[in-house]
């Protein structure tokens, strides 16, 4: 593995967390007006319906795909297999193909193609790569959800020209072990985006804030590795507690707190895009998009009405997309 340039040190993130939202907010934003035009883009990808005053998702342009049906090997505590209920299902790479098919006819324009993790935390993507180029020469866009990664199957994913490698960044050994059932330091989540960095892959990595049943305790972490990956793009959701999960009825984390990480990751990667995904908890969904838009993100994932409306008092351009934030 080569060695890479330290782009910031944790003594450094630990003591800029220390300051107030407040500074913190208008030092992000700051630094979202020197280094990004005043433009914000609105995600709708079709998993979703979605519709608000002057736009409509359509239910096939973007669609999510899961290898592994609802299987997964790891059931992690947030999620329980649920997530996977929601997507399409292709274990083929001809079943793959056939679907491609089929969504092209209807106007899709690209796909997630995710699924369940092994007991290593990999989704089996190579086993499906012969389907993953054919969906390429189709025309689709096409991003993978990894999870952690060999560096086998980063070359692959390379020689499919997939557009871009999505996975979860997290900061706390004892978060990993007891949410995703993976005995893995913040260090082998970091060495990942570096395999994928090295195999010519566009990486979005993901930091979700309250991963531990609604505690910040690793995101400081994962925003490390993350800053130091050099990632271009860096997505940013909230724990969101879903039914039928041992999350269901735990309170998301404190906004205080989202928001300090929202802005730490604006400033500390000044040139990067910064995006606010999906997953949010609804009750505080207006809350945290503000909160977003105001540290100075780049792209927010099926925006609240007053959510629109305050981009247009920022003085901010905005459009909507049906792909996911991370193409954005």
């Amino acid at each position: 593995m080569s060695s890479h340039k330290i782009m910031v040190s944790r003594d450094k993130l630990n003591a800029d967390y220390q300051n107030s939202l407040e500074d913190l907010m208008e030092k992000a934003w700051k630094t979202r007006v020197k280094y990004h035009v005043n433009t914000i883009a609105f995600a709708a990808p079709s998993p979703k319906y979605y519709e608000i005053e002057n736009y409509k998702n359509d239910s096939n342009t973007f669609i999510n795909v899961s290898v592994t049906g609802d299987k997964c090997a790891l059931r992690c505590e947030h999620c329980k297999g649920n997530l996977l209920k929601s997507m399409h299902s292709a274990e083929s790479s001809n079943e793959l193909i056939s679907l491609g098919e089929s969504f092209v006819k209807k106007g899709c324009k690209g796909m997630l193609i995710s699924g369940g993790a092994d007991a290593n935390g990999e989704v089996p993507l190579k086993y499906v790569a012969s389907g993953i180029k054919e969906l390429k020469r189709m025309g689709l866009k096409v991003i993978v959800h990894t999870g952690l990664i060999s560096e086998e199957t980063a070359r692959i994913l390379k020689e499919c020209e997939v557009d871009q490698v999505l996975t979860d960044v997290i900061g706390d050994r004892k978060t990993a072990q007891k949410v995703y059932h993976l005995d893995k330091t913040p260090e082998y989540f970091g060495n990942a985006l570096r395999i994928m960095v090295e195999a010519g892959l566009n990486i979005a990595p993901h930091i979700v804030i309250g991963l531990d049943y609604g505690r910040v305790l690793g995101e400081l972490e994962a925003l490390y590795q993350v800053t130091n990956s050099n990632a271009q793009t860096i997505v940013l959701v909230v724990l969101n507690p879903l039914p039928n999960t041992p999350m269901s009825s735990i309170e998301p984390p404190q906004l205080g707190e989202v928001g300090k990480i929202i802005a730490l990751a604006r400033i500390l990667s000044p040139k990067a895009k910064i995006m606010l995904g999906c997953a949010k908890p609804p009750k505080h969904k207006e809350i945290i998009e503000r909160l977003a838009l105001n540290a100075g993100v780049n792209a927010i994932a099926y925006p609240a009405d007053e959510t629109v409306s305050l981009a247009k008092d920022r003085n901010l351009h905005s459009y909507f997309s049906p792909l996911c934030c991370s193409l954005l």
